[in-house]
């Protein structure tokens, strides 16, 4: 009696599993995606954070869900990602959401604000801070969906031909600079060039733009502005930690079966770790590399800081009273940014503070 119960919930399991087949295999189909990215192939970690979300992706879903990476202009060029993405001309790019303040500065906030967050910072506000919910609704207005996937961590302040000390030595220079801070430096003088990444050694080499910013010692110097531009500014006050971001058309993103959507979601969040820990490896010893060569490394004068800082508030508060859109977020991004500051200054800086102008760790003599 108990053998034939047995088998006849056995055939019962075997006629499940067969019945279930077919569905599994219906919610998992294949899928292949392009993606356009903003950067070219010779910046390993930039556009490298591309092609490790393409392999994660491809890993989680036992290579089902295929998404091939194109450099900038294979498809489309640098600066145009968001617009292909959200035209359908390519299912997902991957760019810097700032490069599209012309649309509307709130994209900014994605990415990277000036005088804003670090990229701890940036990521608590995407993740737990209200900030990812903010510009969900915010992208979902231009039929798009994005999800963080890298982070550079603070960026230089740029190269020039000339050292920069007082505010007056900003006046007329054509600076390549992405992103909002082109607003702010146009009204100390500044010239602000959008120019995409594998475009600028022309510009600085022809003279056509007096000096540029890119992201860090790493990627400038495979870029080879040392060559043509000596001094090499720091801090990169518009960008304490720029966010990379992966787009999506909205109707493509919401037609991914639950599982592919987690496994973007998780590749994304795992590229962002990645991208910044090389960074944090590389600029070290690329920084030792041109210093040596010798890059003159020079601080941003207090004076030139301060009226950035002053340009930066003037830009935000009149972009707020005009723009609805950027005063949601930036009413929202201003309060966590002051009371992550308070934090960091309790425990972060002041670590900070002390251990780097500590002493070697060498047991003394």
């Amino acid at each position: 009696m108990k053998r034939r119960a047995f088998l006849t919930s056995a055939g019962v399991g075997v006629a499940a599993s067969t019945l279930a087949a077919p569905a599994i295999a219906q919610s998992s189909p294949e899928i292949k995606w392009r993606c356009a990215s903003s950067f070219p192939k010779s910046l390993d970690t930039i556009y490298g954070g591309a092609e490790f979300v393409s392999k994660r992706v491809a890993e989680l879903t036992d290579g089902k869900f295929q998404i091939r990476v194109f450099a900038a202009g294979e498809i489309v060029p640098a600066l145009q990602v968001l617009d292909a993405v959200k035209d359908n001309t390519i299912e997902c790019g991957h760019t810097v959401s700032y490069y599209y303040v012309g649309k509307d500065p709130t994209f900014a906030f994605d990415a990277a604000m000036p005088f804003g967050l670090n990229a701890r910072q940036q990521n608590a506000w995407m993740t737990h801070g209200g900030g990812k919910e903010l510009m969900a609704e915010f992208f979902a207005g231009h039929n798009l969906v994005a999800i963080g996937a890298g982070n550079t961590g603070t960026q230089m302040g740029g190269w020039f031909r000339k050292e920069i000390k007082t505010v007056e030595d900003l006046k007329g220079l054509k600076f390549r600079i992405g992103g909002y801070a082109g607003t702010i430096m146009a009204r100390l003088g500044v010239v602000p060039q959008q120019i995409g990444g594998g475009d600028i050694y022309p510009a600085l080499e022809k003279g056509t733009i007096d000096g540029a910013e890119f992201v860090g010692p790493y990627d400038d110097e495979k870029l080879g502005f040392n060559k043509v531009a000596k001094y090499y500014y720091y801090p990169g006050w518009w960008e304490g930690g720029p966010q990379v971001s992966m787009l999506f058309g909205k109707e493509k993103f919401d037609s991914l079966p639950p599982a592919y959507k987690a496994a973007l979601q998780a590749a994304c969040a795992d590229a962002t770790l990645d991208m910044l820990g090389k960074y944090d490896v590389q600029n070290m010893t690329a920084l030792k590399r041109l210093v040596a060569a010798g890059t003159q490394l020079r601080p941003f004068p207090n004076e030139v800081m301060q009226a950035c800082y002053q340009a930066a508030i003037e830009v935000y508060e009149e972009e707020a009273a005009k723009n609805e859109k950027f005063r949601k977020v930036y009413e929202a991004w201003k309060k966590f940014r002051e009371e992550e500051y308070l934090w960091f200054r309790v425990a972060e800086y002041s670590f900070d503070r002390f251990v780097y102008a500590a002493p070697p760790l060498e047991k003394k003599k």
